[in-house]
């Protein structure tokens, strides 16, 4: 009977442990192919909460990436601003705006800004995060425990890779930005 039970208990632990490792799986849908990203919720629950939330909604679709500096990083997610179908859209406005929802506590962590991570954009306030993103081209150590890291890239950062890059003197401003096709749970 011990056994029976030792089985059942093994099992249902290795479906919820899969379960909760599915629903931190996104796919960011770009132009060039879809991008598979992992969520740390255990990292950085409240900006994993709120990134949830909007792609939920479909806030981040048609989004544009507003700032793409080679070699370091590519912005995006002024749901506000950068949402090329809204009546709000407004490319020189696009990265000062956020959405409705109060700005979120930093939830720095030793977690890396390597190639791959995803970590909130903010202002010069560590408390100001609110709906904006960045996915970093390669390492960024200067970056390390100043920005909230909430993600990182598993598949298709070839994708990301072709995001179309900005003026290198006008702090990475792309006149023609590529956007975010949909930004979904796997």
């Amino acid at each position: 009977m011990s056994r029976i039970l030792t089985t059942i208990f093994i099992l249902f632990f290795l479906f919820t442990n899969q379960s909760i490792a599915q629903e931190n799986i996104m796919i960011l849908k770009l132009k060039d192919g879809d991008v598979k990203i992992e969520l740390f919720e255990d990292v950085a629950p409240n900006h994993v909460k709120r990134i949830k939330e909007l792609a939920g909604g479909g806030k981040y679709d048609n989004v544009v990436f507003h700032r793409v500096i080679d070699g370091f990083m590519a912005q995006t997610g002024d749901v506000k601003f950068g949402n090329s179908d809204s009546k709000d859209f407004d490319l020189r406005r696009a990265g000062m705006g956020g959405s409705d929802l109060p700005d979120l506590k930093q939830e720095f962590s030793s977690v890396a800004h390597d190639r791959g991570t995803l970590s909130m954009a903010r202002s010069s306030d560590p408390d100001s995060a609110n709906s904006q993103f960045f996915i970093c081209f390669k390492p960024a150590p200067f970056l390390d425990r100043q920005y909230t890291v909430f993600g990182k890239v598993l598949e298709g950062m070839e994708f990301v890779d072709k995001i179309k890059r900005g003026d290198d003197s006008n702090n990475g401003s792309v006149s023609d930005p590529d956007k975010i096709i949909s930004f979904k749970s796997q």
